[in-house]
């Protein structure tokens, strides 16, 4: 038999390949690559505010993409601020009774110090609308989000970029002190 060379059968040579030359794609091949720092859709702002009341602070903004008039952005460092003793905006002749409304749509790339911080800030009396890709399976949900918020699976997709729906399911967190704990879909348009 010399000259002959013997092949390896097609499925044995895939599992070879496969296993010195993982496949990666999607979000881990451009880990750290993707534009963090996409407003809010506005249309999407104003049915949050009709559901939920009108938003008084953005908690991770820039001038650009700002969704209120008082907002943090990265000089200030929205970590070291104490959200639960936000002031919502004083407007003459209307009082206002209760929590300011906080937003918080933060850069997906790192996602658990946010909700670890709103888990935090909630204990104390804060009400955040908290916008983040739906990651249930995530170790940061479990911890900071399960049986704390008031979860809405967001239908339909949201267009960060003003063309595309982004490819990922989003969820909107509530952590207030009115409600339970809860899971549902919202359709919001």
């Amino acid at each position: 038999m010399e000259g002959r060379t013997v092949r390896e059968a097609p499925r044995a040579r895939a599992r070879k390949l496969v296993a010195h030359n993982p496949v990666v794609t999607g979000a881990a091949f451009h880990k750290g690559e993707s534009k963090q720092d996409y407003a809010t859709p506005r249309e999407f702002i104003r049915a949050v505010e009709l559901k939920f009341g009108k938003i008084d602070w953005d908690l991770a903004a820039s001038e650009s993409n700002a969704v209120c008039f008082d907002w943090i952005g990265e000089q200030q460092d929205s970590f070291t601020v104490d959200w639960h003793k936000l002031k919502p905006p004083e407007i003459p002749g209307l009082e206002r009774k209760g929590r300011p409304h906080l937003w918080l749509n933060p850069p997906f790339n790192n996602i658990e110090p946010w909700v670890r911080k709103c888990a935090i800030e909630w204990v104390q009396g804060a009400e955040i609308s908290f916008l983040v890709p739906a990651a249930v399976g995530s170790e940061w949900y479990a911890k900071y989000v399960h049986h704390k918020a008031r979860v809405y699976s967001v239908r339909p997709r949201l267009c960060f970029d003003g063309k595309n729906p982004y490819p990922k399911d989003v969820v909107l967190c509530r952590y207030s002190a009115t409600g339970s704990p809860s899971f549902k879909l919202w359709k919001w348009k």
